[in-house]
């Protein structure tokens, strides 16, 4: 008679032993990552907008000369373009290229010094934290009195306007660096510049890049509030055209395109903020 105990070893089926195996252990799963949105989406908002205002336009809801139709503003950048849109969009791109490279150089240079040094943080980031606060209409009169009517208010007042998130993002970038890191670049005795060329730097970049991308931004909106004063050529030219003669089409159309041209001046920056930081492992690219 078989012992009890064997009757778990034995094959049913084929009246042999089987050993006895550890079930198998299971593999870890791969957390299942989920499908980008298409790039194409971005456009689904704007899309509709443009619909609408183009269907409450023609059936009388809302005033064609209040608000006209994204059809007659297409119609009226085709006629600019035909006249010299060209040479609009270029000197206000020259302006913001101009202002934003000052204003970035120098709020990286003072940004960085803020950081490093307590004494001198002390010493600027007071005065510079009450100057952040000013509008940017409230510089016109002052440089138009020092500067004149010429190019230098306005590329003065555009690098006023990159400055400030520049200078915020390298500083805080900077004075947020984990002191482990510091300590770890001394211990290998790294110099002040090796250190921070191969530490302070790559750690303080995202907060960099994102003052430099927020300080873009502002580069076209100051830009606009300079030549809205004094100019006679450029996008804040054609809206200010716009406004005096009544052409509603004019304004929107300028709108329109420093919306696209701070799009896509953005997106520029943007893929140099992932190619220089492709070694970051956040959220957005697990996703």
């Amino acid at each position: 008679m078989t012992p009890p105990a064997l009757h778990s070893s034995i094959d049913l089926v084929g009246g042999k032993p089987a050993a006895h195996q550890a079930p198998p252990a299971s593999a870890p799963v791969a957390p299942r990552r989920r499908a980008r949105p298409h790039p194409a989406w971005g456009l689904l908002v704007p899309a509709l907008a443009l619909a609408a205002v183009e269907g409450l336009v023609r059936a009388g809801a809302v005033p064609a000369h209040l608000l006209p139709p994204p059809s007659e503003i297409v119609a009226t950048l085709a006629q600019l373009a035909h006249a010299d849109l060209a040479w609009h969009v270029l000197a206000s791109s020259l302006r913001v290229a101009a202002g934003y490279a000052v204003g970035a150089l120098l709020g990286i240079a003072i940004g960085a010094a803020v950081g490093l040094n307590e004494r001198i943080a002390a010493l600027l980031d007071p005065t510079f934290q009450a100057l952040r606060a000013v509008p940017s209409l409230a510089w016109v009169p002052l440089l138009l009195l020092w500067l004149g009517i010429d190019e230098a208010p306005k590329l003065v007042l555009i690098a006023i306007g990159a400055f400030f998130p520049v200078y915020m993002g390298a500083a805080s970038g900077i004075a947020g660096v984990d002191r482990k890191l510091v300590e770890v670049g001394r211990m290998y005795r790294l110099g002040s510049v090796a250190l921070a060329r191969r530490v302070l730097l790559p750690a303080a970049l995202p907060s960099l890049m994102t003052g430099l991308r927020n300080g873009l931004s502002l580069a076209w909106m100051f830009m606009v509030a300079a030549e809205l004063i004094a100019a006679s050529k450029g996008l804040g030219y054609l809206l200010s055209d716009g406004r005096e003669t009544g052409r509603a089409d004019i304004v929107l159309a300028a709108i329109l395109l420093l919306a696209l041209l701070g799009k896509f001046s953005d997106t520029l920056m943007r893929r140099l903020e992932t190619r220089l930081l492709a070694w970051r492992d956040d959220l957005a690219r697990a996703k």
